[in-house]
């Protein structure tokens, strides 16, 4: 459903700056985001005089290869050692407007208005009229609240729906005439097919048109039912939790997402940090450049992608990143939510009576799930008891459920086995 750009296409000037424009405009904000840290943010200090670098040292894009990489593994830690925050904030404590809870726990701060990330809504086409429903959470992290402030930031109506309760949201979508769908690829398919369990003719029935996509990958093969069988344009966006929301958005084209002008972000070798040139393949690093107060200076997000260059037809200027091809540290992504190696082991190995695990995730029918297979010290125990046990810990720790917990017989599980297996394949 690619089409050619129109009059009121761009959200905001930045979106068609010149490339050399942009390039001083994004050192320029870096500069002085640097400069603004170092003084106010403690852990920014310790990062930079660790490294020997100083604000004045960092003029250029280029330059931040000077500075480590802060992982969301040295920011549990981080945290964990200085709560609530880790130093990582600019400002007075009294002065914070909300907080966010994402999974560890990480403690985020987030101003009280992110008109920029309406850009990604704007390029998907909601506009005033639209009745959109926002399936993301409200409760804790960010998403929620924060894409409902970006679609009314467009003029939309947002629905308040949050997850889950199916049903109830097929009956909400067709009795408001809902337009847009914001949520999981897989949430959006689990309505559909319950919709046409319920009996109803999707496309005669309810009114969805267009969709925005965050939180998983959108296989190319459900893209193109969501189109075609049901007349539905789908927008995805790349979204990180900890530095702060979207990063790159598609348009109309869909041949990657533009990387948004309110971060400065780079593609680099996750083992040495060094920036890599357009096409190569590396680990997405970021740094916000739009809220000063937090302190998270070349966040690498884990997730591997590359750099598109040439110039896209719908007339935005800014780079594209070609999509996410797999992840570059001990974390993975699971509907929607980052399973961490480390927590996932503290969830399941809390247990005495368990002797070896293997967390599995896998896709069933364009959905993630993850089976958990168990070996136990003693076969003796009371396995639905311990089951329930576990996935409650597991929900505590990772907000995650876990799909299918089974128990193996000994020596099923190698060292090598050991920890978070992932075996989706994207058709």
């Amino acid at each position: 459903m690619a089409v050619s750009a129109n009059k009121d296409e761009f959200y905001d000037k930045l979106e068609t700056m010149s490339p050399v424009k942009r390039q001083q405009y994004l050192d320029k904000k870096l500069h002085e985001q640097v400069a603004y840290t170092y003084i106010h943010a403690p852990y920014v200090k310790t990062a930079f005089d660790k490294a020997g670098v100083k604000p004045r040292d960092i003029k250029t894009i280029k330059d931040l290869e000077k500075l480590p990489i802060t992982r969301k593994t040295d920011l549990l830690e981080i945290q964990k050692a200085n709560l609530p925050y880790g130093g990582v904030i600019g400002m007075p404590k009294e002065n914070i407007e909300r907080v966010f809870i994402s999974p560890g726990p990480i403690y985020e701060i987030q101003p009280s208005s992110c008109k920029w990330f309406a850009k990604a809504f704007w390029a998907a086409g909601f506009r005033k009229g639209d009745v959109v429903i926002n399936t993301f959470t409200y409760h804790m992290s960010p998403a929620g609240i924060l894409f409902h402030e970006a679609i009314r930031d467009c003029g939309a109506t947002v629905v308040v729906a949050g997850t889950g309760n199916t049903d109830l949201q097929i009956q909400v979508i067709k009795e408001l005439k809902v337009t847009g769908f914001v949520g999981t690829p897989s949430f959006l398919n689990t309505i559909i097919k319950r919709a046409e369990e319920m009996g109803h003719n999707v496309k005669r029935d309810l009114s969805i048109k267009r969709a925005w996509f965050t939180g998983e990958m959108l296989p190319p093969s459900l893209r193109k039912t969501f189109e075609e069988d049901y007349a539905i344009n789908t927008f995805q966006t790349y979204a990180v939790t900890e530095p702060g929301g979207a990063i790159a958005y598609e348009c109309h084209q869909k041949s990657g997402m533009h990387l948004m002008d309110e971060y400065v972000t780079e593609i680099v070798d996750p083992e040495t940090g060094k920036q890599l040139g357009p096409g190569e393949v590396g680990e997405i690093v970021t740094t916000q450049l739009h809220n000063q107060n937090w302190g998270l200076i070349r966040f690498g997000t884990g997730d591997l992608s590359s750099l598109a260059t040439e110039p896209c037809p719908c007339g935005r200027t800014a780079y594209r990143i070609t999509g996410i091809v797999g992840r570059a540290g001990d974390a993975v992504k699971v509907r929607g939510m980052f399973i961490v190696a480390k927590q996932a082991e503290q969830a399941i190995l809390g247990f005495s009576q368990v002797a070896r695990y293997q967390l599995v995730v896998g896709r069933r029918e364009h959905r993630d799930e993850m089976t958990l297979n168990v070996e136990l010290k003693d076969s003796g125990v009371d396995k639905n008891r311990l089951a329930v046990d576990i996935n409650n810990k597991f929900q505590d720790i990772c907000r995650i459920k876990i799909d299918k917990i089974e128990f193996v017989a000994t020596g099923t599980i190698t060292d090598k086995q050991q920890g978070i297996s992932d075996e989706r394949k994207w058709e």
